[in-house]
């Protein structure tokens, strides 16, 4: 029976992409419509599912798409293909989206990026937008044999895992890696004050911790800086300094910078590797980490939550923002019942 759903789901994932031009280097869907939630978002069947469409050329991309999709687009595609990739690719976190499109009778969303802007976001966290809808569990539908790309999505989970390591105490339970890891692109994201059930991480995490041993096991067998014990779930790291600096080091660039940024004070003029050797000694490394995972996502969140006004239209981007804070609501109200 769980066979048939999956299988099912993927027909149903591979029908929608028909619906759009081909030329695709990476096509996945996720959240609440492909992975089971806890709280509000629990009902699956009629959930939202929400795509990403990876595309090496954007312009030809969406030239193709407005013939193809004209109703999907706001007023913008009154500018045509050049604006709209212009808009894509310089505003925001790199990703445009088009939202609450009925298509073979599911509700969608779906965000195109550029193939060379999503493996800086993978490698470096630039924006740690869509890099970070990838350290969850989701559905990849289509991918070519990019060898770099291939090669960025595994670096953006090791990231990830090494991250999380410098956020948690010395012997952790797989549940609280997942936590952490899911929460990295949400840490210092305004719409988790205002418009997201607080409660979403815990409710992505618990019912789907087989998805993510999926996602990591391999990496965290391999990782020569934790000893994992699968069978009980547990796992103890290196927390002395030296093998908090060796962590560090591996870091993202961005969020390497934004530390260095944050500890490094005026007129001492270090270099990051000098800063990041003083935060590896500093008891409250951790905090530092997640303040410099906020100035990633802080920004970031805001400008491309701004711009989705422009490319959803108004009338949508009022509907979307109801939805939000209607699922906040419930999730609210299940939390003081």
């Amino acid at each position: 029976m769980a066979l048939q759903a999956l299988q099912s789901s993927g027909v149903t994932f591979r029908k929608i992409l028909s619906h759009f031009p081909e030329e695709l280097s990476l096509a996945f869907v996720y959240g609440s419509g492909v992975y089971r939630q806890a709280g509000p978002s629990s009902d699956q069947k009629n959930a939202m599912l929400d795509f990403v469409f990876t595309v090496d050329d954007p312009f030809t991309w969406h030239s193709k798409n407005l013939k193809k999709n004209w109703r999907h687009y706001s007023f913008l595609k009154v500018l045509g293909p050049k604006m709209i990739t212009s808009i894509q690719n310089n505003y925001g976190a790199g990703v445009y989206y088009n939202s609450l499109i009925m298509c073979d009778g599911r509700l969608i969303k779906y965000g195109v990026i550029s193939t060379n802007i999503l493996i800086e976001d993978l490698l470096n966290w630039n924006n740690l937008y869509i890099a970070g809808r990838l350290q969850k569990p989701v559905k990849i539908i289509s991918m070519n044999e990019d060898v770099t790309l291939r090669s960025a999505l595994d670096r953006n989970l090791k990231s990830a895992v090494t991250t999380a390591f410098l956020m948690l105490p010395e012997s952790f339970s797989e549940e609280d890696l997942f936590i952490e890891i899911a929460g990295l692109s949400y840490s210092g994201d305004f719409r988790m004050v205002v418009g997201e059930d607080k409660t979403k991480v815990l409710n992505i995490v618990k019912p789907n911790i087989a998805h993510f041993r999926e996602l990591y096991g391999s990496i965290l067998q391999e990782n020569p800086q934790v000893v994992y014990k699968s069978q009980q779930g547990r796992l103890e790291i290196d927390k002395s300094p030296e093998g908090q600096f060796t962590q560090l080091m591996t870091l993202p660039k961005s969020l390497q910078q934004q530390i260095h940024h944050i500890m490094d004070s005026p007129g001492k003029n270090r270099d990051v590797e000098e800063t990041l050797f003083q935060v590896a000694h500093d008891p409250d490394c951790g905090d530092v980490v997640r303040l410099g995972l906020s100035a990633i996502v802080r920004p970031s969140s805001i400008r491309q939550s701004t711009k989705g006004i422009f490319t959803a239209g108004m009338k949508k981007s009022v509907i979307y923002s109801s939805l939000k804070l209607h699922k906040m609501w419930k999730g609210w109200l299940r939390k003081t019942s």
